[in-house]
This record gives structure tokens, C-alpha cells and sequence, in this order.
């Protein structure tokens, strides 16, 4: 007899029934981010997911990501929140700041919430570098969002829940 760790991992298909996900989305650049949206959606249906049980949210731009990703994850209703966006370099510093304060803030919200918050959002020097991401060259970086979730959602399915902490 071997004794073996118990492993968890994540799998691609294995979808809990009835979950919702959604998708929050940046309207700036919206030449790139339809497209991230266009292979995230493909992917979740692909797994099994019906196209009703995704909810599509339009945010401004993508500073506005992280507050209405935590509103959609508060409220219970689903087992993942992608955010989707697309930050292009322009001749100031303006990008590196955005980029940031949306980073901090999804992470924040995905330990806050425990649930998958995912970081769909491209950080790219020029359109171009966006658009090969965004179904390009370079794949889709929306379906790879969507990918992340279902493994997510599979993995935290499996972990133990979480204990409320004591009163101190």
C-alpha cells in the first residue's frame, strides 16, 4: 500500500449544474473587448454552460471593471465573475496606473468574495499587440479567461468550504 497526497485540480468538464457566470466588460476598445467577450462566451457554452446562464454587464472603461465585478459577486447569484478589458500604452503612465488599481481590485474582490474573479484584461503596448491577443495570432485571451473559470469553479466545487471564524 502507497501512500499518496490527495490531490485537487480543476477540471475543464465538469460544470456543476444550474451555476451562472458573469461576464463584466470594459466598452472601451470595444473593437478588442467584443471579441475577448465573443471567446469567453464561446467557451463557456462549448463546456456546457447554456448561453441564458451568462450575464453580460457593459462597464465604461476598465477602472469601472472591479466595482461591478464585486456587485455581481455579492450578490450570491454566481459561481464566477470574469472581467474583460483592454488597456492599451498611450504616451503617458496613464495605463500603468489603470492597470494596477484594476489588478488590485479584481484580486481584492475574488478573496473578499471566494469566488473566481478572473483578470481578463490585456495590458499591451499597441492595438496591435491587443487585437493578435484578442482572437489574433496569439489566441484569444477572453476564451483563456473563460478556460480559468471553469477550472475554478471545478476546483473550489471539490475544496473543503470555509469555517466561519470565532467571535474573539
Amino acid at each position: 500500500m502507497t501512500n499518496n497526497p490527495h490531490v485537487f485540480a480543476g477540471r475543464l468538464d465538469q460544470l456543476p449544474a444550474q451555476i451562472r457566470v458573469a461576464i463584466v466588460v470594459s466598452r472601451y476598445n470595444d473593437s478588442i473587448t467584443r471579441r475577448l467577450l465573443d471567446g469567453a462566451v464561446v467557451a463557456l457554452v462549448e463546456a456546457g454552460l447554456p448561453a441564458d446562464r451568462i450575464d453580460v454587464v457593459w462597464v465604461p472603461g476598465a477602472f469601472e471593471l472591479p466595482l461591478v465585478a464585486d456587485r455581481m459577486a455579492a450578490s450570491g447569484r454566481y459561481a464566477a465573475v470574469l472581467c474583460l478589458g483592454a488597456i492599451v500604452r498611450g504616451e503617458t503612465s496613464h495605463d500603468r496606473h489603470i492597470a494596477s488599481a484594476v489588478g488590485n481590485g479584481i484580486e481584492a474582490i475574488a478573496r473578499q468574495r471566494g469566488l473566481p474573479v478572473l483578470f481578463g484584461v490585456l495590458t499591451c503596448d499597441t492595438l496591435a499587440q491587443a487585437f493578435a491577443r484578442a482572437g489574433g495570432a496569439v489566441g484569444n485571451k477572453g476564451t483563456e479567461c473563460a478556460l480559468a473559470a471553469i477550472e475554478m469553479i471545478s476546483l473550489l466545487d471539490q475544496l473543503p468550504p470555509i469555517q466561519a471564524q470565532p467571535l474573539v
